[in-house]
């Protein structure tokens, strides 16, 4: 479940996984196959495989292989097994299996016929093929192995086999294996052995993972260059499989795990210091504005959530609820909440009754449950996640309207200062704003990978809708009854997902400094004469960063090279790497290396302080800038209809001249999508919907000559919308 919960395909072939084991396991048995199967960490490639090797006595090494899921030109699929350390072009295999242009294959097709997930390849999966979809072919050399190790079906184990009996067991489960003869190809560098306590690792590629010389030698002896290769590269790039690419990123970088539940994901320590980076931020600046914190209970009474029937017609399909105790059935079901509007509000009809009591502003951070049917996405789209939800009452409408903008503004200032992403401030139309809400503002932001809109944070102001719902009434001055002004406004932990998708790049995570949970690694490049020297002045470097106010980490792992750990923090998005080696400290220096862009300088210790800071703000402006500009070339004003779908799939938004109605925005959505499938069927599951809607009327209007026609309906336009297809 480690890279694909984005997949239901995914969580189908995760939820059968105990049960074809045990299969596979029944199989060796009947075949009197001897085979020894040791747990360890999920390893996701062979090199992962690698650096538990040793502690688990995975030997020898010409026995631990690498496996390939692949698929021709022609549409022909093969898995392929040689060992860890050979080095064979795709162009030879595919000329070696007589397959024309092979290359991996997508996942689903991976779920479909091996049914396992990726990181998960194995031989041992022509169990699954039933319909014999795939060849399962092998290098020469493991044949004759007396010990081979592959994954059982799950990357949290391996078990072993000699060569000979694997070709054994494929024989027997009806494929045959393909055996490829390399002996022509050349000589293949000698099988690579586990980074072990003290002693040489593996030694990756930094600077994003392109094969270089590693400077000053690294941990290899001093004047010595070190060839170095990429052992934690991604395994998709974002041009070609965005989806696999992003789950990727948010596992590689260690951000998430996936959980046994679909839609539902373990926030891991580094993404949950990016949320509690913006909870310090966003708490402090509501708080200057009067708001106080709270919490109230995550269960909702039916008779109190269906109290407001558009809103609750807004939530139904995505409620879930609670109906048993133990084994006992409850009178009345109870439900977890999807907001908290009629959670709270029944106790707000009890605290206020004077305008003395007036404004009321709370904001409670807590989790949600939406039970989506959508194809789930960490970050994204999730059955549940964390929130602020801020709800305040006024007693009069323009003071409610003041906090709406005010709060908004602030959401923006998440995203544009912390996040470094660029939002479009507006109004959302009557068809798109929040259920039972009197108007609903938003912030937008764009993907560019995947042309997508997305909504960043909203802010509604409720009218007086709920106070008449849940008779929420005060006196004013002068002893009249009164229904008050709401409003209520929230920001998920979707920001963490918008700046990944927005930032990453094919290494891995890119963080702007004002949200990075560690601002800077120190990376000492150590030699054993000079060892104890450089992991002092690391860590003396160390603290004195700590000093200036910036978040700062010394890496001095020992079982792991420095271009390694180059890799595994690049990976994690860490906006500035300081490498330290001797020559360095012979200079009284650091190199400095920036993750966003991957430049180096030399930069002198006594400036370190101003070069340090200097360089957080650099690096957070270019990163917006960059991001606004590409944000830029992705919107066009578009004026007739005909040149609006051709814009959507050119990868952009769309600006227009709108007439504001309801049918008309309903008949751009499904005109749109119907021009864009052709006639093809849309999965409803499907959380990117090839339908074009309103994103929301931009605050900033350009301008709009009277008389302007509607660019679908030819009406007088009132406004211009920005459109686009989103998730």
């Amino acid at each position: 479940r480690h890279l694909y919960g984005t997949s239901n395909m995914a969580e189908e072939v995760l939820a059968g996984m105990p049960a074809r084991q045990e299969a596979l396991f029944k199989k060796l048995d009947e075949l009197g196959i001897k085979y020894e199967t040791k747990s360890h960490k999920q390893c996701f490639t062979a090199e992962d495989v690698e650096s538990v090797a040793a502690e688990c006595g995975m030997e020898p090494a010409s026995g631990r292989c690498k496996n390939m899921f692949l698929k021709s030109k022609k549409g022909e699929f093969f898995c392929f097994a040689t060992q860890t350390a050979s080095k064979i072009d795709m162009k030879v295999i595919s000329k070696k299996l007589a397959a024309p242009e092979c290359r991996f294959a997508v996942d689903d097709f991976l779920f479909s016929i091996l049914k396992v997930v990726k990181g998960s390849v194995t031989p041992f999966a022509a169990l699954n093929d039933s319909e014999n979809k795939c060849t399962f072919a092998l290098d020469k050399k493991l044949v004759d192995e007396p010990v081979l190790w592959f994954h059982p079906l799950h990357n949290d184990k391996s078990t072993s086999i000699s060569g000979a009996d694997l070709v054994k067991f494929l024989e027997a489960v009806g494929h045959p294996a393909k055996i490829l003869d390399f002996s022509d190809v050349g000589a293949e560098p000698a099988a690579a052995t586990p980074p072990k306590q003290g002693a040489k690792g593996p030694k990756p590629a930094g600077g994003g993972g392109a094969a270089k010389k590693e400077k000053g030698g690294g941990e290899g002896g001093e004047g010595k260059d070190v060839q170095k290769e990429t052992l934690l590269g991604l395994s998709a790039k974002k041009e070609e499989d965005f989806s696999s690419w992003y789950g990727d990123v948010i596992t590689r970088s260690d951000m998430i795990d996936y959980y046994d539940i679909s839609g539902c994901y373990i926030l891991k320590p580094w993404s949950y210091s990016i949320w509690e980076i913006i909870q310090g931020f966003f708490d402090k600046e509501i708080k200057a504005l009067g708001v106080q914190g709270c919490y109230f209970p995550m269960f909702v009474s039916q008779k109190a959530l269906e109290a407001e029937k558009d809103h609750i017609e807004g939530f139904s399909p995505e409620v879930a609820w609670v109906t048993k105790s133990g084994q006992s059935e409850l009178d009345q079901p109870i439900a977890v909440r999807p907001t908290s509007e009629t959670i709270m509000y029944p106790a707000f009809k009890n605290w206020i009754r004077s305008h003395r009591d007036l404004p009321l502003k709370l904001n409670q951070w807590c989790n949600v449950v939406r039970w989506e049917f959508k194809n789930p996405t960490p970050f994204i789209r999730t059955r549940e996640f964390l929130w602020q939800e801020g709800h305040t009452v006024h007693a009069t409408l323009d003071t409610a309207a003041v906090e709406v903008l005010d709060i908004l503004d602030l959401y923006r200032r998440v995203y544009e200062d912390l996040l470094a992403v660029p939002v479009v401030k507006g109004k959302k139309t009557e068809v798109e704003k929040f259920a039972g809400g009197y108007y609903t503002t938003t912030v937008e932001a764009y993907i560019p990978a995947t042309s997508r809109g997305i909504q960043g944070a909203t802010s509604h102001n409720l009218g007086q809708n709920f106070g008449k719902m849940f008779k929420i009434e005060y006196e004013d001055e002068k002893g009249q009854k009164q229904i008050p002004w709401q409003n209520s406004w929230g920001l998920t932990t979707r920001t963490i997902g918008v700046m990944v998708m927005i930032h990453g790049d094919n290494q891995g995570l890119v963080l702007p400094p004002r949200i990075a949970p560690v601002q800077i690694i120190i990376i000492p490049v150590v030699y054993k004469d000079t060892a104890d020297a450089l992991i002092a002045k690391a860590k003396e470097l160390e603290e004195v960063i700590r000093g200036f106010g910036m978040r700062v980490q010394v890496d001095t792992r020992s079982n792991y090279t420095a271009g390694w750990k180059y890799n595994h923090w690049e990976q994690k998005g860490v906006p500035v790497r300081l490498e330290l080696g001797p020559k360095d400290l012979e200079k009284k220096q650091v190199r400095m290396v920036r993750r966003f862009d991957g430049s180096k300088e030399d930069v002198p210790m006594n400036i370190i302080k101003e070069k340090l800071a200097l360089e957080m703000e650099v690096i957070q402006q270019t990163m917006f800038a960059n991001a606004q500009k590409e944000r830029a070339g992705r919107t066009r004003e578009v004026l007739k209809w005909e040149d609006f779908v051709p814009a959507l799939d050119a990868g952009c938004m769309c600006l227009t001249p709108f007439c504001d109605e309801e049918e008309w925005e309903e008949k751009a959505k499904k005109k749109s999508k119907e021009e864009k499938l052709a006639g093809e069927d849309e999965d409803d599951r499907t959380a990117v919907s090839a339908a074009a809607k309103t994103l929301c009327i931009p605050f900033d209007q350009p301008p709009l000559p009277e008389g302007t026609p509607c660019f679908i309906s030819g009406k007088p336009a009132k406004c211009w919308v920005l459109w686009g297809r989103s998730y």
